[in-house]
């Protein structure tokens, strides 16, 4: 699986649920939604993108979009560990509507997702097989329920070199789907249901986007430097001729 999402979306009480949204994207409504979540930084408008393809931008890139009793926004700047934390004026955004965010990153099996009602938050789950259960808030929603049973364990690989059983009940990246299914009507990754919307017919609007309070990117850039030499040797698998993975040697 390599599904990434860095989603915020608010919907009004009678949008709530699986999304079904007009084809075209309301250009002056999306204008002030971008004034409004992004006060004070420098904007400027890029490429338009597919939803499918959007959910996780590269930094600096933001996708948005408003259509009728929704609003939608992928901007990987917002994600983080603790979903609780978002930052107050995005959860004041939602006044009246529900908000939704959905993160997730497959490199670390990271999910985590929150639901705000009316600027209260009702649900925030947050999990990776690293750092375990980090944010668990709110009563479990009903997709949750199979995974929190055992219903999908994660099955070990053969041959991998994993240090013992999964260390969480299911894959994050699996109750990510569902979630996304859940909330919105649409998967990234998987088989689609019959009912699922279609996220690559719905286009967004791109913006190129600057915090003036945030790193410059010769700052990004040393700290990604610094990331990358703490790192130790790539290593790489290939399938042996039983099926289990063997390392590839000499690398």
């Amino acid at each position: 699986m390599g599904a990434k999402t860095g989603l915020l979306v608010y919907m009004d009480p009678a949008s709530s649920g699986p999304l079904r949204l007009p084809a075209e994207v309301d250009p002056e409504r999306t204008a002030e939604l971008v004034g409004r979540l992004y006060p004070g930084w420098e904007v400027a408008e890029s490429a338009r993108c597919e939803l499918g393809d959007a959910t996780y931008p590269p930094d600096g890139t933001a996708y948005l979009g408003s259509f009728p009793g929704v609003d939608i926004v992928c901007d990987r700047h917002w994600v983080g560990d603790y979903p609780s934390r978002l930052p107050q004026h995005l959860i004041d955004a939602s006044a009246g509507r529900r908000l939704v965010v959905h993160w997730m990153h497959s490199v670390v099996d990271f999910l985590a997702f929150a639901v705000w009602e009316d600027g209260q938050l009702v649900r925030s789950l947050s999990l990776s097989p690293d750092s375990g259960v980090m944010e668990n808030i709110g009563e479990p929603l009903p997709f949750e329920a199979p995974f929190w049973a055992g219903e999908h364990p994660v099955e070990p690989v053969p041959g991998w070199p994993a240090k013992g059983p999964y260390p969480l009940p299911f894959h994050p990246l699996d109750l990510g789907e569902e979630a996304l299914r859940f909330f919105f009507g649409f998967v990234l990754e998987g088989m689609p249901e019959p009912e699922d919307m279609d996220p690559y017919e719905v286009v967004l609007l791109g913006f190129r986007l600057a915090d003036p309070d945030g790193p410059t990117p010769e700052e990004k850039e040393a700290a990604m430097r610094a990331i990358i030499s703490r790192m130790g040797p790539p290593r790489m698998f290939t399938y042996g001729p039983d099926g289990t993975m063997v390392e590839v040697e000499g690398l």
